[in-house]
């Protein structure tokens, strides 16, 4: 019997936001599974060294200036890429803001200035790269969004909106782009322990209420999402489109 497999062995994988965070996790992953990891941030210094971290793990990665707010940089950047490798099979798209704000408080600044990377620059990165995948029938395409996108939660309603805005996008782009082999899928995490949340995660009231509401009963980890993009971006997932991946211990399923 035929199995699929989850190997990304000669893949090529664009990884947006990957200086920090679940980003950074996401390239050592993605190299550890097989892939040619593009390992993208605003500067490619800082990714300089996680790609030499992938080196000196067997993997093979590459640093790349993306800016996810300036289409310009975009297209130059897939060029690029498309130019060295010759095509990117995977794109992930894990470049994004996180604040909390009362919804009484946003200003306008605040709402642009998380729907240009959340949102817009999200849509940009993926049409760029689509362009390429529909050409050559084959692409995986994994947005990063949140339990956040599925459920309410105080004090994020910028944030909420745009990552529900990006599952719907995910259920479009599926339909649009199915009959050209590409898949587009999300994954959405809860609360996931990075260095940029250990502040508030370390806060024993706060991990109190956010552990309340995961029937797990642990946090999640960089890992846990890793696993899960590897599983969208694999063969394995040829049949999977249009679909959010929660990857939230069972938050969602109250």
């Amino acid at each position: 019997m035929e199995h699929p497999i989850l190997s990304l062995d000669g893949q090529v994988a664009l990884v947006t936001g990957a200086s920090r965070g679940i980003g950074r996790e996401l390239v050592a992953h993605l190299a550890a599974a097989g892939a040619t990891v593009v390992a993208a941030a605003r500067s490619a210094d800082d990714v300089a060294d996680l790609v030499a971290e992938v080196s000196a793990d067997g993997g093979t990665a590459l640093a790349v200036d993306l800016d996810v707010t300036d289409l310009a940089g975009i297209a130059a950047t897939v060029a690029e890429v498309e130019g060295r490798y010759g095509r990117i099979d995977v794109l992930v798209n894990n470049a994004g803001l996180g604040a909390n704000h009362d919804a009484l408080d946003v200003t306008e600044d605040d709402w642009d200035a998380m729907m240009d990377v959340n949102l817009k620059g999200l849509f940009f990165v993926t049409q760029a790269v689509a362009r390429g995948m529909v050409a050559r029938r084959y692409g995986r395409i994994v947005h990063m969004s949140s339990q956040a996108g599925l459920v309410g939660i105080p004090r994020h309603a910028v944030y909420s909106a745009g990552k529900g805005a990006v599952n719907v996008l995910t259920k479009v782009l599926a339909l649009e782009w199915a009959p050209f082999g590409v898949t587009v899928n999300a994954v959405a995490p809860t609360f996931i322990r990075t260095p940029g949340t250990a502040e508030r995660l370390d806060d024993p009231e706060f991990a109190a209420g956010v552990l309340a509401r995961i029937p797990v009963g642990r946090f999640g980890t960089s890992a846990d999402v890793a696993a899960a993009v590897i599983y969208l971006a694999s063969p394995a997932a040829g049949m999977v489109t249009g679909t959010v991946l929660p990857v939230d211990g069972g938050w969602t399923a109250q």
